[in-house]
């Protein structure tokens, strides 16, 4: 059919691609709340008896292995190669939209469903407005042959009033349906003052072909077997844990219909006896839970392993967690899992920072140049990090720098630029109000030489002592 050539042809392409997506994507988010195991693997009996008890029951690890990699992604600020220092006018783009929060918010979406989105465009006062998307609401089309320019992005979302909202963003025009109308032909067509789709994907390590995946992918199954096996166990621990008695040499009594009638209401509180001195009471061995602890923490340990989430994170280590250099070597998995992330999600960032000059029209807009500022990711104790500063500092690396890599904010650091000055000025006023240096005594250079040249006074008696020696 070839590409399409009308806004409502593109609407109608994006949206048959969204609900594709949707589908695959969903069930992410619902496995990250824990909303997908509801005794979703319990036997009849148990989900009858139990269902008051646990159904809001949780032992999901999936929000875990997320949680333990976006809580260590954190952008400080981002450096123009030409610049010093880190630059101001991102850095108020960046707080002027709350981005400290909703650029986690866009980092955890894009790790559970292998995508989120980010859209840039003019505020009513001119300024660049910043808004993270969900992949549920939003799809795009790349350019044929491209894996970074955009043809076309289009968002489908419906307000709490139950309205929908559509809109088309291409190169060359924005295509705006009117709120609430569902004919997509009903629309306002006006020019892309861009010139460039406002979009910009977060990929969570996608590949060169296929989609995006979620860091959840290759989880979900292990985490079904770990419900199950719970869900075995604790069915386990109510029928089997509890130990069966057992009762010989008693007479069976019968009811009316031929049935024979239980002769004992067996319970934790109850006592059992009979009159018949033949009768003899026993009781089976309980059953043993450890294999299914046993079966768990295997299944965990390959949870550990696939999402190289850090052991000690699931406590399969009874509670023990390591400490020191052991630390560092059980989570560096981790650590390099979180800068792969970095990479691409910082790359994305600097996009959006692009866009936010292109709406002020600065020609720092195709400043390809821009670095994201990541704070560190990885978890080292206060006195070995400072430790390994002080050495840096040696080698003449600048301060602000070091403030940087010491874990300080931008602000944080301009705060220190201007506190250094401050300190400066207190000093110099101090050094002018102490006391002042004494004068000398002591003539001049000019004044003692005339002085040695000037006749000797009061040498008379001298003179005439010299005189008479003589005669």
């Amino acid at each position: 059919m070839g590409p399409p050539k009308t806004p409502k042809d593109w609407l109608a392409y994006l949206y048959g691609r969204l609900s594709e997506q949707r589908s695959g994507i969903l069930k992410y988010a619902e496995y990250y709340e824990g909303e997908h195991q509801r005794l979703a693997f319990s036997q009849a009996r148990y989900r009858s008896e139990f269902r008051e008890v646990f159904e809001q029951w949780r032992d999901n690890f999936c929000g875990l292995i997320i949680d333990s990699a976006t809580e260590r992604m954190s952008v400080d600020a981002f450096r123009l190669p030409d610049g010093q220092g880190t630059d101001k006018d991102a850095r108020r783009f960046w707080q002027m939209n709350s981005m400290d929060m909703l650029s986690n918010s866009t980092h955890l979406d894009a790790m559970i469903q292998g995508r989120a989105y980010v859209l840039v465009w003019a505020g009513s006062d001119g300024e660049p407005v910043i808004t993270p998307i969900s992949a549920e609401e939003m799809v795009v089309h790349y350019k044929p042959g491209s894996f970074t320019e955009l043809e076309a992005a289009a968002r489908f979302f419906q307000d709490p009033w139950g309205r929908q909202w559509v809109t088309l963003w291409t190169e060359k025009y924005v295509y705006e349906v009117t709120l609430g109308k569902t004919d997509w032909e009903d629309g306002v067509q006006k020019p892309n003052p861009l010139k460039r789709v406002p979009v910009v994907p977060f990929y969570n390590r996608s590949r060169l072909v296929g989609d995006p995946y979620s860091d959840l992918a290759n989880v979900i199954p292990i985490q079904d077997a770990i419900n199950k096996i719970t869900s075995d166990g604790l069915t386990a621990s109510e029928f089997a844990a509890f130990p069966q008695r057992f009762v010989t040499g008693l007479e069976i009594q019968e009811d009316e219909q031929g049935n024979p009638i239980e002769p004992f209401q067996v319970a934790v509180d109850k006592l059992l006896q009979a009159e018949d001195p033949k009768a003899n009471f026993g009781q089976f061995q309980a059953a043993d839970l450890s294999n299914y602890v046993s079966l768990i923490n295997l299944l965990v340990q390959h949870l550990s392993s696939i999402s190289r989430t850090p052991s000690h994170y699931f406590l399969v280590n009874a509670g023990n967690a390591p400490s020191g250099e052991a630390i560092i070597s059980a989570e560096a998995g981790l650590v390099s899992k979180v800068r792969e992330r970095m990479l691409y999600f910082g790359e994305a960032w600097e996009q959006v920072v692009r866009l936010c000059f292109a709406v002020k029209r600065d020609k720092r807009a195709k400043e390809f140049g821009i670095e994201t500022v990541w704070r560190d990711p990885e978890y080292r104790t206060e006195a070995q990090h400072i430790d390994a500063l002080l050495k840096l500092k040696q080698l003449d690396v600048p301060l602000e720098f070091l403030w940087a890599s010491a874990g300080f904010t931008d602000t944080q650091i301009q705060s220190f630029r201007e506190m250094r000055k401050a300190d400066a000025k207190a000093a110099k006023e101090i050094q002018e109000l102490g006391p002042q240096a004494q004068q000398s005594n002591q003539p001049s250079e000019g004044k003692a030489a005339a002085m040695a040249a000037k006749p000797p006074q009061g040498n008379a008696g001298n003179a005439s002592r010299k005189i008479h020696e003589a005669k």
